[in-house]
C-alpha cells in the first residue's frame, strides 16, 4: 500500500540522504560544543548520587545505561499522563540483540496479554531520544487498545552501543531500521498481521526512507512532526554544505561552535 502525501515535497538542491547528513553533521558538533561549554542542570529531586552518573560523559552505551537503570523509578513517578498510562493486561519486554553490523541494539516491545494483536506498529524515535522515555504511555496505550508495538533504539541512541546521537550515514541507519523490523515481521505469530511505520520528527523522515525503501512491505504510517523538511534559515549556506560533507567524512566527530542553539526552529 503506497503512502499518500497530502503536498508534494519541494525539491532541495542535492539529495535528502546528503542534505540530512549535512545537517546532522552540524548540528551534532553544535550541540556536543554548546553542551560541553554549558553548565550542567541539577535536576530537581535527584541525590548527589544519581546527578554524578547523570553529570558523566554519555558518549557510549554503558554510562547511558546506567543512568537509566538509576533514573527508572524516578520515571516512573513523574507526574505526566504519559507516564500514568497503566500496564495491566500488557505484556512488556525488553532484550538486546546484535545486529549485521555486530552492534548491540536495544529493543522493547509491548503485546496485549489476552489476545493476538490485530496488527503491529513498528516505532521510529526523534534524534537524541530514545524508546523508553515518552514513547512509553503511548506504546502502552496502543496495546492496550489491541496493537503489537514494537521499537529499537538506533546504533549511537538511547541504550544501543554507538557514539551518542552519531549517524555516519543516514541510509544505514535507515537500513539497520529495516533489518529489525524486518525480523520482527518475520516471526510467524506477526508475520500475516497488517504492519505500521510510526515515526515522530526525525523518526518521521527515517519511516519515509523504509517506506521508500520497502513500498509494499507497510500497510501504512504515522508521521508526528517528520522532518520532511529543513528550515531555510537553518541550511547552511551551499557552499559551507559542501565543506560539511566533505570535512564529515574525515572528522566526522570534530567539534565545532555555533552562535545558534541547534534545537530550536530548524526543522
Amino acid at each position: 500500500m503506497a503512502l499518500k502525501l497530502a503536498k508534494p515535497y519541494r525539491r532541495h538542491p542535492f539529495p535528502l540522504d546528503e542534505q540530512l547528513r549535512a545537517k546532522f553533521c552540524f548540528l551534532t558538533k553544535r550541540k556536543k560544543s554548546i553542551e560541553a561549554m554549558a553548565p550542567k542542570k541539577r535536576l530537581q529531586g535527584v541525590d548527589d548520587k544519581l546527578q554524578k552518573l547523570l553529570d558523566a560523559n554519555m558518549d557510549e552505551a554503558p554510562a547511558r545505561r546506567r543512568a537509566r537503570e538509576a533514573f527508572k523509578e524516578i520515571q516512573l513517578g513523574i507526574d505526566h499522563i504519559l507516564f500514568k498510562t497503566p500496564t495491566e493486561g500488557l505484556k512488556i519486554e525488553e532484550s538486546y540483540e546484535v545486529n549485521s553490523r555486530g552492534l548491540e541494539i536495544f529493543c522493547k516491545s509491548w503485546l496485549p496479554e489476552a489476545s493476538r494483536p490485530k496488527a503491529i506498529v513498528c516505532y521510529c524515535h526523534g534524534y537524541g531520544d530514545t524508546c523508553t522515555f515518552f514513547f512509553e504511555g503511548i506504546a502502552r496505550k496502543l496495546a492496550s487498545y489491541g496493537y503489537g508495538v514494537f521499537a529499537m533504539d538506533y546504533p549511537g541512541f538511547g541504550l544501543s552501543e554507538g557514539l551518542h546521537c552519531h549517524i555516519p550515514s543516514f541510509d544505514i541507519l535507515v537500513d539497520d531500521v529495516i533489518e529489525h523490523y524486518s525480523n520482527v515481521k518475520e516471526n510467524p505469530e506477526f508475520h500475516t498481521l497488517p504492519s505500521f511505520l510510526f515515526g515522530q520528527s526525525l523518526g518521521g523522515a527515517i519511516a519515509l526512507k523504509v517506506h521508500l525503501k520497502q513500498p509494499g512491505a507497510w500497510n501504512g504510517a504515522i508521521l508526528v512532526a517528520p522532518m520532511c523538511k529543513i528550515a531555510d534559515d537553518m541550511v547552511p549556506p551551499w557552499a559551507l554544505t559542501q565543506i560539511l560533507i566533505g570535512v564529515a567524512k574525515f572528522l566526522p566527530t570534530k567539534k565545532i561552535s555555533s552562535t545558534k542553539e541547534p534545537g530550536r526552529g530548524s526543522i
